[in-house]
């Protein structure tokens, strides 16, 4: 870490100065190659005003951990626990950040910008960056499966040690991650994950150094990396989710325009309880993809969505070489833990990334879903709120409980689900899905570009691990382009409808419905392109669909179907057209094959 400078040589190396004029407090700040840090947290701490705007001048500016806002914070799909914040802006009518070109570097464990109860929120034209990710990268120099080893080489400019028979990364300021964790292996040359890889949890018996700065990892593994390919760690599952790049909570009228996050230690960009959203022309990718040795950008989801309502629009941006999903817009299920009264009933949060999220609030209406039945009943305003604890919560209604509600059944917020538009935007060369989509809200995808390693369009509402809702009824999916998606070992399809909930509900009714796959090209290594599991009106229209083979993308599935439909209802399809080999077009059950309509005119070269 570079040498700390005193507060007062920093406000003076900064160039900052802030000015109040009809009561918005403005920060001026010039780049500095000295901490920012406390020159941050000094202007903040001077703010009165109602309305704030920052503005930085065009150049880099470098932040360090040490005297930033320390507080516990909670964060939906993070660790929740004490968090260095840089960037602490809550409760501002609006805040305007104005980037100009600047590039916000980073050090090791912060939270760079947190955004809580503001009424409007712009920023724009700015980067952020950490100058040392929290990542493990090398180079699988061997392979020895029978004696369970493998050699790699760590690439340059990577920070980790060797102790204790251990691969200890990333090495910053005292933090390391308790070993390798979740690991993935990627093309170095494209950058993308290798054709037909799966996730792996490594946890090496130990780890010997030999010649040349060469590390061999002793791990009997169920999938080994290829010869040549860059072994990629992220940690421990407890500790690699530290805090997103941009945090927005209970806000609303939000716009990020030419925002780019080439690192974060969790996701980009996470939004919670909040409404009408828009990203333009931003993104979360590599900065150097072609000639730089970094492979991931954030260690989770570039965007993701939990709770929000109004209309979010993404736009005319990129998302690369994430560790996640490219977008996952959704809401959240709590279970009923015990009736209260006629009234009232405690509910609980199950995931452990869960704890904490407000999951409602007085005056919002809420849906009771009853096992077995799987449908949204019926509606109850909350008319109180109590937290126990970061766990459980309480909640009393304005009208007495339906009379059929059991612990065990699932409650689900209406008023929190938002319309959904993504355009014009690349989503790829990373891990999982490119856009998991959970609202029963109008959603539009048109006009993208996906080449992801699982699904493209990926539709789960599901209580059995991380209990995010939202049953779609509303899905418009035209125009886009899929190219060799789905190239995971773990079998996919470029659109995958797969609800999920406990075995305590019935898993033959229908839980998505109206959903429209029209003008699509896609051009596949693979069998599965539509593969829908209890869907109620479903149609496949107008798509161009290539399969190629070649050496380089070798089928992965053969032997799987072209679409397949499983107790589904009212599927058409139209005038779809197929160049390539194929074995089995349709496959479906018994209950989907009453009502499909297929015109025959899908047409094979």
């Amino acid at each position: 870490m570079m040498k700390l400078l005193p507060p007062l040589a920093l406000l003076i190396l900064s160039g900052f100065f802030a000015t109040n004029c009809d009561a918005v407090h403005t920060i001026k700040l010039s780049p500095s190659t000295a901490d920012m840090t406390p020159v941050v947290r000094e202007a903040l701490a001077a703010v009165k005003d109602d309305e704030l705007k920052i503005v930085f001048e065009e150049g880099v500016y470098t932040f360090l951990p040490d005297y930033a806002e320390s507080g516990y914070r909670v964060i939906t799909n993070h660790g929740n626990g004490v968090k260095k914040v840089i960037f602490s802006l809550e409760d501002f009518s609006s805040v305007e950040i104005e980037g100009n070109g600047a590039e916000l570097v980073f050090h090791g464990q912060v939270a760079p910008f947190q955004f809580y109860r503001n009424n409007k929120v712009s920023v724009s034209n700015l980067s952020i960056d950490w100058d040392t990710p929290f990542t493990f990268t090398a180079e699988v120099l061997a392979v020895n499966r029978k004696q369970s080893w493998v050699d790699v080489k760590p690439l340059p400019g990577m920070s980790f040690k060797v102790a204790g028979q251990k691969i200890l990364f990333p090495n910053i300021d005292g933090f390391n991650y308790e070993y390798l964790g979740s690991t993935l292996f990627f093309e170095p040359e494209k950058k993308k994950v290798v054709h037909g890889a799966r996730d792996i949890h490594s946890k090496p018996k130990k780890v010997e150094k030999r010649r040349d700065g060469v590390l061999r990892i002793h791990e009997e593994l169920k999938y080994y990396p290829p010869v040549g390919s860059w072994w990629v760690s992220k940690g421990d599952r407890h500790n690699d989710r530290y805090a997103p790049a941009f945090q927005v909570r209970n806000s609303q009228n939000i716009q990020f325009k030419d925002v780019v996050i080439h690192h974060a230690l969790g996701m980009g960009f996470l939004f919670e309880r909040s409404e009408n959203i828009e990203l333009i022309s931003s993104g979360v990718y590599l900065r150097d993809k072609e000639n730089g040795n970094r492979v991931i950008s954030s260690t989770a989801d570039a965007t993701h969505f939990a709770n929000c309502k109004g209309d979010i629009l993404i736009e005319d941006s990129r998302f690369e070489n994430m560790l996640d999903d490219g977008v996952n817009v959704h809401g959240t299920y709590v279970v009923v833990d015990a009736l209260i009264d006629s009234n009232t009933v405690r509910v609980e949060l199950k995931h452990f990334e869960q704890q904490g999220f407000q999951f409602a609030a007085t005056g919002d209406k809420v849906w009771f879903v009853h096992q077995p039945d799987v449908r949204r009943r019926s509606v109850n305003e909350v008319s109180a709120v109590d937290t126990i604890n970061e766990q459980y919560i309480q909640l009393t209604f304005k009208e007495p409980l339906p009379t059929k509600l059991k612990k065990g059944d699932l409650l689900e917020n209406k008023t929190w689900n938002p319309t959904f538009t993504l355009r014009g935007t690349h989503i790829g060369d990373h891990r999982a899905r490119s856009i998991v989509l959970k609202t029963p809200k109008k959603i539009l995808i048109e006009n993208n570009h996906f080449y992801s390693m699982m699904s493209c369009i990926f539709f789960r509402g599901e209580s059995f691990y991380w209990y995010e809702s939202g049953a779609v009824n509303d899905v418009t999916i035209r125009q886009n382009n899929f190219n060799n998606c789905a190239h995971s070992a773990k079998e996919h399809a470029v659109v995958y409808i797969t609800p999920r909930l406990g075995k305590t509900f019935d898993e033959t009714q229908y839980f998505d419905s109206n959903i429209r796959f029209e003008d699509n090209n896609i051009t596949t290594f693979d069998n599965r392109i539509i593969w829908a599991d209890r869907v109620n009106g479903l149609v496949i229209k107008g798509n161009n669909i290539t399969k190629i083979s070649n050496n380089i993308t070798p089928p992965l599935h053969a032997n799987a179907p072209i679409f397949e439909f499983t107790n589904s209802k009212n599927v058409e399809l139209i005038n779809n057209h197929y160049t390539g080999d194929i074995d089995t077009l349709i496959k479906s059950d018994n209950a989907s094959r009453a009502t499909l309509k297929n015109d025959d005119s899908i047409r094979q070269n």
